[in-house]
């Protein structure tokens, strides 16, 4: 009998061990889908804005004024976004990363109808404010239930792949909204169409979504041992504790202006590719939503190859690869700069939307994922990835309204002018990291 229990012992370690694995995948595939579906009730806006514009013109507005209120949505909605990833983020570490997530979700469900059944511009801003906030604590809810069922030496492939959820959910979406434009429905349809997709991944993560594997039986995942909190024994039961570590952190600071820089150029690209094709290439408004999901197919290929490097280059990987890919999206963004108004036959502007995207998209997923949990840890990932993606987004406040003028004043070359220079900086910023980190790393040696 002896001789028969280890090996029993053994299968029971590899059971277990292939049962936990199924639980993550199972974790992974109800966060990925159910934050995609966050996105359909995010590009929504998006994809209507050609039809919004023609909507105001047609109740006397000029096109100018049109083009600017529509921009004034998005920023009220960023703002809101931004302030709800300062203040309301670090309730994942309170009361849990699945409620925040849920929360989220049918918040997004709620007030997409709400903006579907609205006529005057008041009520759009408000339903999109709603929106927008509710949404702010989705990410930072995934990223708390990743914490409670990983290890550290995962984050990189894991949140590489969570990631993908975004710009997967932003792509279909865009296709979709791009199909029902085609087949003639208005932009009412679109948002009720998001909804529905909402609604049906909130029902299935509110069935099967478990907030950490100890609640089956397993133990607690290894965190980062160098996090801030690592000296901690106890959770942190205020947000004064959440917040003292990270904001006298150095590099976190430069984590926190590397998403302010990176925001501003994507949240442009994702609320004004539509508009650009449409307005400086002539592509019809089915045309351009469709088209416009360039950006978000292309740099999920960028976030899966970008985690994976990270996890294999050690602890400065992430900071080297930013430091390329932003320099790289800079040279896109001044070649984006040389390309002449016309029809829609040149593939230039699409294929330079992608470098932009697989160069930029990639990195920026470290910023409220990997880096956010490298830096806080199971205790304080949600508040961390909070304050990373809260103060990014404060920076992508202006790819609503102050993009919209910039583009009327110095036409799409200015805007893409300003953008290089954005990402330059936020070059020269992820470069510094870099010095910083293998600096420390050298002290520790």
């Amino acid at each position: 009998m002896s001789s028969i229990t280890p090996v029993n012992a053994g299968v029971q370690v590899r059971g277990s061990e292939n049962l936990l694995r199924n639980r993550q995948i199972r974790t992974v595939a109800l966060l990925f889908t159910g934050y995609a579906a966050y996105y359909f009730c995010r590009s929504d806006l998006s994809v209507a804005m050609p039809l919004l514009i023609e909507e105001l013109q047609r109740h006397g507005m000029s096109s100018h004024d049109a083009v600017i209120r529509v921009g004034q949505i998005a920023s009220f909605g960023v703002l809101a976004y931004a302030i709800g990833k300062l203040f309301l983020t670090g309730l994942g570490d309170i009361w849990g990363g699945r409620r925040s997530f849920t929360i989220g979700l049918g918040g997004a469900l709620a007030f997409t109808l709400l903006f579907a059944s609205g006529g005057s511009w008041p009520l759009f801003t408000m339903a999109w404010i709603g929106n927008r906030l509710t949404q702010s604590i989705g990410w930072a809810g995934s990223v708390k239930v990743c914490s409670k069922w990983f290890d550290y030496s995962s984050y990189g492939t894991v949140i590489g792949i969570l990631s993908l959820s975004y710009l997967v959910g932003d792509a279909a979406a865009r296709q979709a909204m791009g199909r029902l434009i085609h087949l003639g429905y208005g932009w009412r349809a679109l948002f009720c169409f998001a909804a529905i997709v909402a609604g049906f991944f909130l029902i299935a993560n509110l069935l099967f979504l478990r907030e950490s594997r100890t609640e089956l039986g397993y133990t607690e995942p290894q965190v980062n041992p160098l996090n801030l909190f690592a000296g901690s024994g106890s959770k942190p039961k205020r947000f004064r504790e959440l917040l003292k570590p990270l904001l006298f952190s150095r590099a976190f600071a430069v984590v926190c202006l590397l998403s302010l820089g990176c925001t501003v150029v994507r949240e442009t690209f994702n609320t004004w590719t539509a508009v650009y094709l449409r307005d400086f290439f002539q592509y019809s408004a089915s045309s351009a939503a469709s088209t416009s999901a360039i950006f978000p197919a292309v740099g999920a290929a960028s976030v899966f190859m970008s985690g994976w490097i990270s996890d294999r280059l050690g602890a400065t990987g992430r900071s080297i690869v930013m430091f390329f890919g932003l320099g790289a999206t800079a040279l896109a963004l001044i070649a984006l700069t040389s390309l002449r108004a016309g029809a829609s036959t040149s593939m230039w502007p699409l294929l330079l939307i992608g470098v932009v995207a697989f160069c930029l998209l990639g990195p920026y997923s470290y910023l409220a994922g990997a880096f956010a949990l490298d830096f806080g840890g199971s205790q304080a990932g949600a508040a961390s990835s909070g304050l990373i993606d809260g103060v990014g987004y404060l920076g992508g406040v202006v790819a609503g309204d102050s993009i919209a003028r910039l583009s009327i004043a110095f036409g799409w070359r200015g805007v893409f002018v300003a953008l290089t220079g954005v990402t330059a900086l936020s070059a020269l910023a992820a470069g510094y990291l870099y010095l910083y980190q293998r600096g420390l790393r050298r002290v520790e040696a």
